[in-house]
């Protein structure tokens, strides 16, 4: 496709960009762009995710540095690559704004972009950097983007690039051989740290201060700019760490939200700040592809620990709680049990009772101490690592995290399977059993 009339300037997205060796934001985003011009199946997977469905006759041509020839241009608005998508009915165009590295978006840049596309009827913008956002469809400054500007602004992470790469691949979703060897070449590229692509990897530094402050027994403050900045750090390591999982079990992993906190940023927002404040703790809820329950995970700033589980329903055709416990405990093969607990929850107004993994398997009889008369309903299988002084550490509070969950599901999740009550059989009466039994030594 040739460079639209209406721009001045502008090239075609490149596999080879020609670019200044110090541009790496411009060489970054040329190839993705480009691949996604060629590789059908990573474009199509991408644009789904902000709601666009691209069909077989859908075409997709990409540029970068667009000048518009419009006086009304400002002289610095030079966003950085425009997509075309043509359905044959109508075209569907997008502003491209990047950063890469440790560079952030820029609020006033984002809206100078919006207003571009209103003049030029352009569709929506969207951005790409190393900031993470719960959903490509809540922007990482949604809250503060002007709201009488009817433009949308949309969201990828360069990690979510990546990891829509490597999901692809790893699931051969590439029908075309040589699609399939770009997109690997892609995903080496993205790999390396000369692309400028990172994950999350430290808290901002208001971490170590609240995380000081509940250890000296303060109040959190829900009002304050360190509680929100330390809530947003949460929901982009929340976001990574569904990234992260997703590439280890090449399924897609996402966080698991109340309709009211999925469909709005700023209720999210608003609901973990009361968290944090009421129960001096952070919290999220993974959905792992045909894992036996969801994934919880929570950080107790109290407590300097972690803890991440799984909650399971108790078999109701085992009658004692023993035989309950052993369903449970013939489904965890790892020998390695410390830190590793199960709570038990019963019936009526009993309140739950707690044990050591380890413990349980030498001692299952532990379980019905002081609840002889009753049947344990469920129970939550969990691994509780407490950190210390790490755990307001800003890199080590995210290394520990981003190995201790993987690990709980490597270990005991992925072997977990929840309970499945059995059909019912079909009841036959005692005159009945005779007459068939007859009518078999008949036929003999």
């Amino acid at each position: 496709m040739e460079r639209p009339d209406y721009l001045s300037d502008g090239a075609p997205a490149r596999l080879f960009p020609v670019l200044s060796t110090v541009s790496k934001e411009g060489r970054t985003t040329s190839i993705v762009l480009a691949s996604m011009r060629i590789v059908d199946e990573f474009a199509s997977a991408l644009f789904e995710t902000i709601g666009l469905r691209l069909g077989k006759r859908s075409s997709v041509h990409a540029f970068t540095e667009i000048v518009f020839k419009s006086e009304k241009n400002v002289k610095n608005d030079r966003p950085d690559g425009l997509i075309i998508i043509n359905t044959g009915q109508r075209q569907w165009r997008a502003l491209i704004e990047t950063k890469i590295g440790k560079a952030t978006l820029s609020l006033e840049q984002i809206e100078r972009y919006r207003d571009l596309a209103r003049l030029h009827k352009i569709d929506c913008v969207i951005t790409i950097s190393n900031q993470f956002a719960t959903s490509p469809q809540f922007h990482p400054l949604s809250a503060e983007l002007n709201r009488r500007n009817t433009i949308p602004v949309f969201h990828w992470s360069w990690m979510l690039v990546r990891t829509m790469v490597d999901y692809l691949l790893s699931n051969e979703k590439v029908v075309d051989r040589d699609q399939a060897i770009l997109l690997k070449e892609l995903s080496l590229f993205l790999s390396h740290e000369s692309a400028g692509v990172e994950g999350f990897n430290k808290m901002p530094k208001e971490w170590s201060t609240l995380s000081k402050l509940v250890v000296a027994d303060g109040k959190i403050s829900k009002s304050s700019a360190d509680t929100k900045v330390v809530v947003d750090a949460w929901h982009q390591e929340t976001k990574d760490l569904c990234l992260i999982l997703t590439r280890k079990l090449n399924a897609i992993v996402t966080e698991r939200l109340p309709r009211k906190l999925a469909n709005s940023s700023l209720e999210k927002m608003k609901a973990t700040i009361n968290q944090l404040s009421e129960s001096n703790s952070l919290s999220m809820v993974l959905d792992i592809p045909d894992a036996a329950s969801p994934f919880e995970v929570c950080a107790d700033l109290k407590g300097r620990s972690i803890s991440v589980g799984m909650r399971l329903r108790a078999p109701d055709d085992k009658k004692s709680s023993r035989a309950r416990l052993n369903w449970l405990l013939r489904q965890v093969k790892t020998e390695s049990l410390s830190d590793t607990y199960v709570r038990f929850n019963w019936p009526g107004r009993s309140d739950p009772t707690l044990a050591a993994l380890s413990e349980l398997r030498e001692k299952p009889d532990l379980i019905s101490e002081g609840r002889e008369h009753l049947a344990v309903h469920s129970f939550e299988i969990f691994k509780l690592v407490k950190l210390g002084a790490k755990f307001g550490q800003q890199a080590a509070f995210i290394e520990a995290l981003e190995r201790i969950v993987p690990a709980f599901y490597e270990s005991i999740g992925q072997n977990l399977t929840a309970y499945v009550k059995k059909p019912p059989k079909v009841s036959v009466e005692p005159n009945e059993a005779a007459d068939i039994s007859q009518e078999v030594g008949e036929l003999d």
